[in-house]
């Protein structure tokens, strides 16, 4: 049943009445005072969060140009990992899967075959263990096992989704970090930043992030950072859809009122190209790509892994410095997109690599119109799509003898897309 012509009228001037109490004009002018005086350094609670690794400006760079540069890296690498979804089942049982897959450009099939799987469960049962050492199969190309959770009374579908994905990422990086010879671009954050988060969501949580199997987890990407670090290669993180809060948060707490929910919002007010003060889709330049000088992160999440954290106990082999979290931010207009670069600083210190990662990425995301060529192959190689997740859940069902346990909205959306 659709919507009356009569509610449909009224929705849309609720939309009226809502403008009419919403002045953004201004936020155009905050957000470069933010950029211009707030950000060098962003101090909370004593301690530096946010910082220029560089000279702080702005940049803007022709889309036709940068698209058409020379590229510093001849041979590029991206890694990525799809998961199942996290599954509760009627028996207890809950469980996520990740499929992890690296790529190349140009292109090395044998490099795409290799996979790495993991299956991570949680259950109360207290008598199996489920944990596996590693099985071969596809000829030796790939390598999979079963995984369980550590045991929580909550967020038990938040966890195995975590643990699956990260895991199954740091694994088969580590695996294949020696196919890269120059750049390796992971399909996300540097660190993982969801486990990461436990820190400071939830006691439990962060009780948990510091057992052995999440510790474990963390460990991987802190020894990827360091084989990095030794062989002089880069290794980043490309963030399609960046979530962090560090800057606005560290701003409330500095008592400096915002209107932004995240520094998504920020950073795409500051970076739009708008011949208006209130900047709108069909105002805006499309022919050239704006973006950041590069900044250290110390809070959030990057806390952990920073000289202010412990990195959860994970022992670290270089000066703490090295594994800082640095970025820099590009906004398309063409897709009015923000995305976040992240490296560590033992890449970044350097200004021709930090130059040269700049520079690649941009011509990419500038010709691409989107995420660097083996970001989007290895997105590709890794996702499970949806009729393959309906059809493994059903494997799920037969091989467990129980069912999926369902809820009426996920048979309500289950039917419309049908």
């Amino acid at each position: 049943m659709t919507l009356d012509p009569i509610h449909v009228e009224t929705i849309a001037k609720l939309a009226s009445q809502i403008a009419e109490e919403t002045d953004d004009s201004e936020q155009t002018e905050l957000a470069q005072t933010v950029w211009d005086e707030w950000l060098d350094p962003l101090v909370v609670g004593g301690k530096r969060v946010i910082e220029p690794l560089e000279p702080q400006e702005l940049h803007r760079v022709s889309i036709d140009d940068i698209a058409l540069c020379e590229r510093p890296y001849r041979v590029t690498h991206g890694l990525d990992s799809g998961t199942l979804n996290p599954t509760t089942f009627k028996n207890g049982l809950v469980l996520d899967v990740a499929h992890a897959a690296m790529a190349s450009h140009p292109s090395t099939l044998t490099l795409h075959r290799k996979r790495t799987v993991i299956a991570t469960v949680h259950t109360n049962n207290t008598t199996s263990n489920y944990d596996e050492e590693w099985s071969i199969y596809d000829d030796g190309h790939s390598r999979r096992k079963v995984w369980r959770a550590p045991k929580i009374r909550r967020f038990q579908e938040g966890i195995v989704h975590a643990l699956s994905l990260y895991l199954a990422e740091s694994e088969h990086a580590l695996s294949h970090e020696e196919e890269v010879s120059e750049l390796l671009f992971l399909d996300g954050p540097l660190y993982p930043k969801e486990l990461l988060s436990w820190n400071d969501r939830d006691a439990e949580l962060a009780t948990l992030a510091r057992e052995t199997k999440p510790k474990s987890v963390l460990s991987n990407y802190i020894r990827l950072t360091e084989r990095f670090i030794e062989s002089d290669r880069t290794i980043a993180g490309f963030v399609k859809n960046p979530s962090a809060r560090t800057i606005v948060q560290g701003l409330s707490k500095n008592e400096t009122t915002v209107p932004w929910g995240d520094d998504t919002a920020f950073f795409t007010r500051l970076l739009e190209q708008s011949p208006k003060k209130q900047a709108h889709i069909h105002d805006r330049r499309k022919d050239s790509l704006t973006f950041t000088t590069w900044l250290l992160s110390r809070g959030g999440p990057d806390r952990t892994v920073s000289a202010y954290g412990d990195a959860l106990g994970v022992e670290r082999k270089y000066p703490l410095d090295a594994y800082t979290v640095t970025f820099f931010v590009i906004y398309d207009p063409r897709s009015d997109l923000l995305y976040k670069i992240e490296a560590p600083y033992a890449v970044t210190k350097d200004e021709d690599r930090r130059e040269a990662l700049t520079r690649q990425v941009l011509s990419e995301v500038a010709a691409q119109k989107g995420p660097p060529t083996p970001v989007s192959k290895a997105d590709e190689l890794a996702r499970i799509r949806a009729g393959e997740k309906q059809s493994l859940k059903r494997r799920f069902e037969s091989e467990l003898k129980t069912a999926v346990r369902s809820s009426y909205d996920a048979e309500r959306w289950d039917d419309m897309e049908h």
